[in-house]
């Protein structure tokens, strides 16, 4: 019989923030849909099922931080009840209740650094530390109950017992909520203990006095868990939605920019010679394939290496390009700051550059097209200007080389395009990026 796989939530529940790891498993489109629908049906979609298996790398690293909360929480109210304590009590019981104090602050400032230092995560490294944790929790009631003198023994108790609360949500977030529970249930014999040791009397009504508060941090804890829970798979399926629209329109933008330029001009090309028009075919079919196999096979690399060179260089090695399709680009560049630009928008407009020159090759009757390139309100301006046949921009829409290769490319790095025209008066295109 197969394995029913557990529910998101439960998982959660029963393994604390670990259980993030297991986040993305399973995760269906649905989670994702941007479609407006009920609050009940989104959470139930969310707390589907997972792969107890699976575990993302990143996402158990990311998880181990939400231990930070406790820990910060422990730092602040365990000397701030011990200074109330001193503040009440004076010199009387200073000496046991004040170790505690320190051992507990020395226990949360280390938890601290450990969980924000550099080195990688070694989960039996935070075992330890939790065990270590866990021990000083249960022996600190008993070295108060058993040094301090009666007189004080209640408000005593209150240091370690700001320990106990911050080491229960501890247990919650970094172990799951039954880890919690059987602290909560263990600390109320340890309380007895520790009573019977300062007053004589074990005390059962005394050591329920906490439970009040032990619930009510065992309820923040779960709740907590699970709205980061909840929260982070419900931004990650936005995120692999939306990062699979953005590829998809990459990959529209490359087919429209290289596959379907290179099929226009073979179809564009002169009459003439068959022998040369086959030439002339086989040439670009020729170079359209060593773009596409560049492309699929070593991208990133590619992107790498043009990365070492400025914009300037860049729009020149563009221009010679153009010039091998027949496009005479004269190019103007102002003193620029190689530095002022990101890679990631420096490739943006040059890659907008090009759909705006081929738009000229295929549209403007010219093979002339100056491009200058300058500094302008506090961005980098890459103006196209021809004097070919020019369009009406009211009865002509822009298309998908305008739309999605020119304007959509640049809104993505926040850039801006702009595009002017009349019936032969040319064309003159304004890409902008900012610095």
């Amino acid at each position: 019989m197969a394995k029913r796989p557990s529910s998101f939530l439960v998982t959660l529940l029963r393994r604390g923030a670990p259980a993030l790891a297991t986040a993305t498993s399973e995760l269906s489109d649905e989670v994702g849909d941007p479609t407006p629908m009920r609050a009940l049906r989104r959470i139930q979609q969310m707390s589907g099922p997972v792969d107890t298996a699976y575990r993302d790398n990143l996402l158990l690293r990311a998880a181990r931080y939400v231990a930070l909360v406790p820990l910060v929480y422990r730092l602040f109210a365990v000397p701030g009840t011990f200074g109330v304590y001193v503040s009440t009590h004076g010199i009387v019981g200073i000496g046991p209740v004040g170790l505690v104090a320190l051992g507990s602050v020395a226990l949360s400032l280390y938890g601290i650094r450990w969980m924000l230092r550099s080195a990688p995560f070694r989960p039996q490294h935070a075992v330890r530390l939790l065990a270590v944790d866990l021990a000083f929790t249960l022996l600190a009631p008993l070295a108060v109950g058993a040094l301090v003198p009666a007189s004080v023994f209640t408000e005593a108790m209150a240091v370690p017992g700001k320990h106990l609360l911050g080491e229960v949500a501890l247990l919650a977030l970094a172990l799951g909520m039954p880890a919690a529970a059987a602290l909560a249930v263990v600390s109320f014999p340890v309380r007895m203990l520790a009573s019977l040791f300062g007053t004589g009397h074990a005390a059962p009504g005394d050591a329920m006095t906490g439970f009040p508060a032990m619930l009510g941090v065992l309820f923040t804890a779960s709740g907590a868990l699970v709205l980061i829970g909840l929260g982070t798979r419900l931004a990650l399926a936005y995120g692999i939605r939306n990062g699979r629209i953005a590829e998809r329109a990459r990959q529209h933008r490359i087919l429209h920019d290289s596959v379907l330029q290179t099929l226009e001009a073979i179809a564009l090309a002169n009459k003439g010679d068959p022998a040369t028009r086959l030439a002339e075919v086989q040439r670009l079919a020729r170079a359209q394939s060593m773009e596409l196999r560049q492309t699929i096979e070593n991208e990133a690399s590619e992107r790498s290496e043009a990365g070492s060179r400025p914009l300037g260089e860049k729009l020149a090695s563009l221009a010679a390009e153009m010039a091998r399709d027949g496009l005479r680009a004269q190019l103007v560049i102002a003193e620029l700051d190689d530095d002022t630009l990101s890679e990631v928008r420096q490739i943006a407009i040059r890659d907008a550059v090009r759909e705006s020159l081929r738009n000229t090759l295929k549209h403007a009757g010219t093979d002339k097209v100056v491009v200058r390139v300058e500094e302008q309100e506090g961005g980098v301006a890459v103006i196209t200007r021809d004097h070919g046949a020019g369009f009406s921009l009211d009865s002509r829409p822009a298309g998908f080389g305008i739309s999605e290769s020119i304007t959509a490319r640049l809104n993505e790095v926040g850039g801006t395009a702009r595009v002017e025209s009349a019936p032969g008066n040319g064309t003159r295109v304004t890409l902008w990026v900012p610095f």
